[in-house]
C-alpha cells in the first residue's frame, strides 16, 4: 500500500529559518582538518570550555548530597538565587531590584521567549535593530510577530528618531542587545535612556538583554534605568548565566521585570519546562557567591582578546576589510569580495581552515548588506589564535 501524502507544513514554524548555528555544522561534518592547520572555530560564542574545577567539584557535590536538586522546584526558579541575583543587582546598577523581580530560567533564550509570549501574539511587531540576534528573529517569524529592522548607523549603534518612525499601533516591544551580539557594541548609559523613555511614552516595553554584561568593557554602571521611578511597567531586563560561568549545557537564565509580567511569564515557564535545571541552578548560584575573582580574571582575558583583535585587524584592513564592531565575544566585519558572506563562509571552511557566520544570518532577507558581513566570534580562540585567524584571512582569499 503506498503511504499517504505527509501532512502539509503550514504554520509559522515551516516558514522560520533555521539556526545558522546549526546549520554551519553541516558544512564541517564529515570533514578531517591537517595538524597543521586545525579549524579555526569562530562560529559560535558559547564558551566550549567546562566551569572552573572548583564549581564542577560544587556540582558533584550538589548531585550527591541535595536530593531537592533533583525534584520539581519552583517555576520561578530557586528562592536562594533570585535573591542573590537581586542583591548583586542592586549593588552593581545602585538602585534597589528585589526578589520577586527576578525569575530564573532554562537559559537567557527561554527567558526572551517567556517575557515575549507574555507581549505580543500573531500579528503584532516588535522592533530589533540590525544586524540582529538570530534567535530573537526566529522566535518572531515562529509565532507569527512581524520582526521590524531598526537598521543601525555609525558603531552599529540604533537610530532613536528612526525608531519612533518605525512605531506603529501595532508595536509591543523595543528589543535591545548590549553588549550586544552580532555586532559587539556596548550601547551608551544615555542612548539606552533615550530608548527607555521612548518605550515609556510610547507604552511599548523595551527588552535589553545582557547576555554579555559580564564582559562590558566598563567599569562604571552600564545604564541608569533601574533607578527610572516605575521602571517596572517599561523595562523587562535579560540575563544568562552560561557565559560568565560556562553553564551552557546546564541552561540558566534570569528575567527582571516587574513582578505582574512576572506572574504572566510563569504560566508559559510552567507549561514549557516546570521549572529551571535545579543543579544548575544551585551552580549558578554557589558561582555567584564564589567566583567573583574567577570571573573577573575571564573578563580580562575576553578584553585583551578584543584588544588584540582590534589591533591586528590592521592586516585585514590593508587588504579592504571594514571592522563594523567590537566588544564582549564578538567582532562583526565587512569583507571585500565579490563572492557573497553565505558562499564565502563554507569556502573558508574549506580552503582556511576557518568556520565563521555569514552577515545573511543577521540581517532581513534581500538586505545588501548582508552579503557584504561576517560575524567572528572569538570566545574560543586565544590572542594566539587570533593572529592565526587574521594570517589565514590575509593570505588565503577567494
Amino acid at each position: 500500500m503506498a503511504r499517504p501524502a505527509p501532512l502539509p507544513l503550514t504554520t509559522p514554524m515551516s516558514r522560520t529559518a533555521p539556526s545558522p548555528i546549526v546549520e554551519s555544522r553541516k558544512w564541517i561534518a564529515g570533514k578531517e582538518f591537517p595538524a597543521e592547520r586545525p579549524l579555526l572555530n569562530v562560529s559560535q560564542a558559547a564558551p566550549m570550555d567546562p566551569p572552573p574545577r572548583a564549581l564542577r567539584e560544587e556540582i558533584a557535590r550538589i548531585a550527591l548530597e541535595l536530593p531537592e536538586a533533583h525534584l520539581y522546584g519552583p517555576v520561578l526558579g530557586l528562592p536562594e538565587l533570585r535573591a542573590e541575583v537581586a542583591t548583586q543587582w542592586s549593588a552593581a546598577y545602585h538602585a534597589p531590584v528585589a526578589p520577586a523581580e527576578v525569575a530564573i530560567t532554562s537559559g537567557c533564550n527561554e527567558a526572551f521567549t517567556a517575557v515575549m509570549t507574555t507581549l505580543a501574539t500573531a500579528g503584532d511587531e516588535v522592533i530589533i535593530p540590525t544586524p540582529w540576534y538570530f534567535n530573537h528573529k526566529m522566535w518572531c517569524d515562529m509565532s507569527g510577530v512581524t520582526a521590524v529592522p531598526l537598521p543601525t548607523g555609525a558603531g552599529l549603534l540604533p537610530d532613536l528618531e528612526t525608531a519612533a518612525r518605525l512605531i506603529t499601533p501595532r508595536t509591543r516591544a523595543i528589543v535591545l542587545v548590549s553588549p550586544n551580539n552580532p555586532g559587539g557594541v556596548e550601547y551608551p548609559s544615555e542612548l539606552l535612556s533615550n530608548f527607555y523613555a521612548l518605550a515609556r511614552d510610547r507604552r511599548i516595553a523595551l527588552v535589553l538583554d545582557e547576555t554579555y554584561r559580564d564582559f562590558d568593557s566598563r567599569d562604571t554602571v552600564p545604564h541608569v534605568l533601574f533607578r527610572q521611578p516605575g521602571w517596572q511597567d517599561t523595562l523587562i531586563q535579560l540575563y544568562s548565566f552560561s557565559k560568565a560561568y560556562r553553564l551552557t549545557g546546564h541552561r540558566v537564565g534570569a528575567i527582571v521585570a516587574g513582578e505582574d509580567r512576572l506572574f504572566e511569564a510563569e504560566k508559559y515557564l510552567d507549561t514549557v519546562t516546570i521549572c529551571p535545571n535545579q543543579i544548575g541552578q544551585h551552580a549558578a548560584l554557589w558561582g555567584m557567591r564564589n567566583l567573583g575573582d574567577w570571573v573577573a580574571a575571564e573578563r580580562a582575558e575576553i578584553l585583551a582578546r578584543r584588544r588584540a583583535l582590534e589591533e591586528g585587524f590592521a592586516a585585514l584592513s590593508a587588504r579592504g576589510w571594514r571592522l563594523l564592531g567590537c566588544g564582549a565575544f564578538f567582532a562583526y566585519v565587512e569583507h571585500p569580495f565579490a563572492m557573497p558572506s553565505p558562499d564565502l563562509a563554507p569556502w573558508y571552511v574549506d580552503h582556511a581552515g576557518v568556520l565563521l557566520l555569514p552577515g545573511t544570518c543577521f540581517m532581513p532577507e534581500g538586505s545588501r548588506q548582508g552579503p557584504r558581513q561576517l560575524r567572528l566570534a572569538f570566545a574560543n580562540i586565544d590572542r594566539a589564535g587570533i593572529g592565526t585567524l587574521f594570517e589565514r584571512l590575509s593570505t588565503i582569499e577567494p
